[in-house]
């Protein structure tokens, strides 16, 4: 008795993580989104049925059916994730939310924080990872944790200006002395993954966990200390992952990316977790791992091959939680946002950049589908992953596929006598009401999911976006923006698949994470053959087609001002206006998390010595190695041989 009653109340403690009815959610998602996917081809099915399926509709229908069951899939995920906020049940254990309580239990073990750098701008990478140094040592379990800021820095300048503002970073924080570590690569082998894996193999058994910062990464003293105690607490957990919240945008488009995060990506998140259970994915920062298993299970190899699937793994971060996974050890999202932030590009054409090298990387995890072990869940985050981008290329096939029919039927002679002893013509069949049935379906999967992600936070949350009233600005100007935008990402998304399928290679260098207007040259520059295309597209089809014109019109007119749309979005002066107007308000703005009014108050006033500093010092290496894994044979089993000294 005493031993169940235990049992029940360990499972009450808001840092365990356990799930209920594990085995049965992907079958609850596969029982709504299939029948919804069959739906939906179906109907299009016939609409093109009763006047002789031709090759055309017939490869409409095929590449429609891959994108009902990807817009089905993220559908059902948002409607799940809207229903479990609404009734605030946790989408893990199924049970009501816990509020999060307050302890006074330390941590036992110790654990590093880590950013790794790669040419990034000296005064945001400091401001920051000072940010999160000082939000630690604010807490009782400071002395539980070193900080690492992993360069691999290549400019000389760069790597000049990070060990200078370094020596000053000793000298302002005495109180973490001894635990703060600057640690540069001569070579960056291996990129980001090379970049951690050297770090693991020098110190990583000095540790229990490592907390993973990206470049542009601030997180709270707070969720930092909750990582670390659910990892403690849960002895079969590698990886839990937080929502990382964009947040520091004034540009116009950087406001619009930011607001829509904060609105929708609690619904989602949780929705997502209730299918991912304990096989979430790893995103690469804002998470912390425990180094044990990592290293015993997270040794990538090089890809047997040519590009775009061989060679090294670029987005190795699904790669390593389903490894986690494969090898027995569980990985979770927790979908609570307060605390963990990053930053993202502050304008299309930047943010276009970034999304060309995700592109490479999610499309190499098609060939990754093979790896021995994985579970069903890894696989999907595979499969999903590259569909995000390679949905794009087949939406654009579908539109002109459609194009293409319409205009070969609007430019022949129909033949209403198929059969040459056919007695009664074969008349034209317009299915009407199955076509608006269709359509209104197809605007359902698209854009319920967003008005219901509204609607929760009108009922929810609607004093942190400045009320009820500038809410509903908000979601009304995002939801025209992101129908405006997604002509524009579907090209660049579709010439990036293109690009990446005939063998071009991607270059990862440090990304553009502050904000700037983009010139009229580089936004015409950037969209001319787009722009191009909608006009002669738009041209042929309203000569010959004006039905289809009309709707084919927002795919269009997107296109069509691709330049203004890139030049006028990136403006900050648009972007702190709409704020003002109370359009694109964020909880964050009207109550900062401490660790954001630390990097506000020492942005301005960061500045370097000028004096050439020494080489910092590092600490004492416990050097272990992390092996190679072989995706061909069976994984290793939960807890590895491998020793870990603590």
């Amino acid at each position: 008795m005493s031993t169940s009653h235990n049992k029940a109340a360990d499972r009450k403690n808001p840092n365990r993580l356990f799930t209920r009815a594990r085995r049965f959610r992907l079958i609850i998602m596969l029982l709504l989104v299939l029948p919804t996917a069959a739906l939906a081809t179906y109907s299009l099915f016939e609409i093109f049925r009763p006047n002789q399926l031709t090759a055309l509709e017939a490869g409409q229908l095929i590449l429609a059916v891959t994108l009902f069951v990807w817009l089905s899939m993220a559908f059902w995920t948002a409607i799940i994730g809207f229903v479990l906020k609404l009734l605030r049940i946790d989408p893990l254990s199924l049970r009501r939310e816990l509020k999060p309580v307050a302890t006074d239990a330390p941590l036992k073990k110790r654990h590093a924080i880590i950013m790794p750098v790669y040419n990034e701008d000296t005064r945001r990478i400091m401001v920051g990872f000072e940010a999160c140094v000082r939000e630690m040592l604010a807490t009782p379990d400071a002395d539980k944790f070193d900080f690492y800021m992993l360069s691999d820095t290549r400019d000389a300048e760069l790597a000049k200006a990070e060990r200078e503002s370094w020596q000053a970073l000793e000298k302002r924080i005495t109180e973490a002395r001894g635990r703060l570590f600057y640690r540069r690569r001569e070579k960056n082998i291996g990129r980001k993954v090379g970049n951690v894996t050297d770090f693991c193999e020098r110190w990583g058994a000095q540790y229990e966990g490592m907390i993973v910062l990206d470049a542009d990464s601030v997180m709270s003293g707070t969720r930092m200390r909750d990582l670390a105690r659910r990892l403690e607490f849960n002895d079969d957990v590698a990886l839990i992952q937080t929502i990382p919240m964009p947040v520091r945008q004034h540009s116009f488009f950087g406001r619009f990316v930011q607001f829509a995060a904060h609105l929708y990506s609690p619904m989602l998140a949780t929705g997502l977790s209730f299918w991912q259970t304990d096989s979430a994915n790893y995103w690469g920062h804002n998470a912390i791992i425990r180094i044990e298993p990592f290293m015993a299970h997270c040794g990538l190899p090089q890809v047997p091959g040519r590009a775009p699937f061989g060679g090294d793994i670029l987005s190795h971060d699904f790669v390593e939680a389903a490894l986690l996974r494969r090898a027995g050890w569980q990985c979770y999202l927790i979908t609570d946002t307060d605390g963990s932030y990053e930053e993202v590009p502050a304008n299309m054409i930047d943010y276009a950049i970034r999304d060309r090298r995700w592109v490479q990387g999610n499309i190499q995890h098609l060939g990754l589908l093979s790896i021995r072990g994985l579970k069903t869940t890894n696989r999907l985050h595979f499969l999903f992953g590259a569909f995000a981008y390679i949905s794009s290329i087949i939406l654009f096939a579908v539109l002109m596929l459609g194009t293409a029919d319409a205009i070969i039927r609007a430019t022949t002679l129909p033949d209403f006598f198929a059969s040459r002893y056919q007695l009664f013509p074969d008349w034209p069949i317009a299915k009407e009401k199955m076509m608006l049935w269709t359509l209104w379906g197809t605007i359902a999967l698209l854009f319920l999911p967003k008005i219901l992600g509204i609607l929760l936070a009108m009922i929810q949350r609607r004093k942190d976006f400045g009320g009820l009233f500038a809410l509903f600005k908000g979601g009304t100007v995002e939801l025209c923006m992101a129908v405006l935008i997604a002509p524009v990402m579907m090209f660049y998304h579709s010439y990036f698949v293109l690009s990446v399928l005939i063998g071009h290679k991607v270059r990862w260098d440090a990304q553009a994470r502050e904000g700037r207007m983009v010139p009229w040259k580089d936004a015409f520059a950037y969209t001319r053959w787009m722009t191009l295309l909608a006009i002669i597209w738009g041209a042929v089809t309203a000569w010959y087609t004006p039905t289809l014109f009309l709707w084919l019109l927002p795919v269009l007119t997107g296109m069509f001002f691709g330049a203004p749309i890139i030049r006028l979005t990136s403006s900050e002066t648009f972007g702190l206006t709409c704020r003002r107007l109370g359009i694109f308000v964020i909880a964050e703005e009207h109550n900062e998390n401490s660790s954001l009014v630390r990097v506000r108050q020492d942005m301005p006033s960061f500045s370097l010595s000028g004096i050439d500093a020494p080489v910092p010092a590092l600490p004492a290496e416990r050097h272990q190695p992390m092996p190679v894994q072989d995706f061909k044979k069976k994984p290793l089993p939960m807890r590895s041989a491998l020793p870990v000294a603590r």
